[in-house]
């Protein structure tokens, strides 16, 4: 009996193992897995409520990408296996639908390849789980491969700088502007957003044990727009999450020698950094981008407290690299060649002790610590 394999690095955003199935001493693997966490919730209430299936594919991008995208915080840009598991309620969410998440599936992928990132559909699993899941649930499973010369760890050193890159805005790859929105806080999100309506006549959107107070307690309805010229509720929810590979392979092409980390602000928001960076190190993000409309309406909605929204979101920066200050520049500028905004959000200073993250919006400073 073979014991199990430990990771290789405990400063790395991913889990890695040694190179098991070919066998390489050069090279490591990741086997990565993720969902669209709620997200599905929101695209099934839509479809519901307008009929229009072409809400879908956007759920699909949103599940691969939070993996593609955690693998590439290692360095792992190129050579993606995906596999999807669906998993629905027949009742309610009727075939055409899974068939047309499968397909969409094998579409971004396809997309992948067209953008120079070759990646590979390998099918998956579909399950008809009623008595598990309320309605649908979309995750993905993606393998990569990397050499170890080309492994990106997490080791910022006292003077480096974060470089934030927007989750908003519209880069040159994407066809539609993107609300930022990401698929991280959006049960709490829907809820405090969501009028009662979808309480009321969609109960299987939302567990029964939810105390009734808490259930679907904003004011808007999926369709309503908050600004009279802009996008409606649904398009700011359900904005597709942003896949940053063509941005992070140029930077990682032309600079990997003076990265030192990358990490993705998903679970945690503006706080995941704090799982990665050891003792010694004070945190300070006194630059971050302004957050985008779709922040500001959640944020208003109950109203809930801006510590907690950058502990939750990523607030307008879904990707931050760890560099010092003259490659910051030439990382700015590649950013901007894909019409992607990007500046120096914050650095790193001495601290004695545990890590501590300083987080400053509108002259107020929140802190936090792992």
């Amino acid at each position: 009996m073979t014991a199990a394999a430990p990771t290789v690095s405990e400063s790395t955003f991913c889990r890695l193992l040694p190179d098991h199935l070919v066998g390489s001493a050069d090279h490591l693997m990741a086997l990565h897995a993720d969902t669209a966490g709620s997200k599905p919730v929101l695209a099934y209430l839509y479809w519901r409520e307008t009929g229009d299936m072409s809400v879908w594919p956007g759920i699909i991008q949103d599940a691969i990408v939070m993996n593609t995208d955690d693998l590439a915080c290692v360095g792992m840009t190129d050579n993606f296996i995906c596999s999807a598991t669906l998993s629905r309620n027949r009742y309610l969410v009727p075939v055409p639908i899974v068939e047309y998440l499968i397909a969409a599936g094998g579409q971004f992928v396809d997309w992948l390849n067209e953008m120079g990132i070759a990646a590979w559909y390998a099918g998956g699993e579909t399950a008809d789980v009623g008595d598990i899941v309320r309605t649908l649930d979309v995750g993905y499973t993606v393998a990569a491969r990397i050499a170890r010369e080309q492994l990106i760890t997490i080791e910022p050193q006292v003077g480096d700088v974060i470089v934030g890159l927007a989750s908003d805005g519209q880069t040159t790859y994407e066809t539609i502007p993107n609300s930022g929105i990401g698929s991280n806080g959006l049960t709490s999100a829907r809820h405090d957003l969501l009028s009662r309506h979808y309480a009321d006549y969609f109960p299987e959107s939302f567990d029964p044990l939810v105390p009734p107070h808490l259930a679907y307690v904003g004011r808007w309805r999926l369709t309503e727009r908050p600004e009279a010229d802009g996008p409606t509720v649904g398009e700011l929810l359900l904005s597709p999450t942003r896949t940053y590979l063509p941005v992070l392979r140029a930077v990682l092409s032309a600079h990997s020698a003076s990265i030192r980390g990358i990490v993705h602000n998903t679970g945690g928001g503006q706080t995941k950094c704090l799982r990665y960076i050891g003792s010694g190190l004070h945190v300070i993000k006194d630059n971050l981008f302004a957050p985008p409309p779709v922040f500001r309406l959640i944020q208003e909605a109950l109203p809930t407290n801006w510590r907690e929204m950058y502990g939750t979101f990523n607030m307008g920066s879904r990707m931050e690299i760890y560099t010092d200050r003259q490659t910051a520049e030439q990382l700015i500028a590649i950013c901007s060649s894909f019409n992607l905004r990007a500046q120096v959000v914050g650095r790193f200073e001495a601290i004695d002790g545990p890590s501590r993250l300083t987080v400053v919006h509108e002259g107020a400073e929140y802190v936090y610590a792992e």
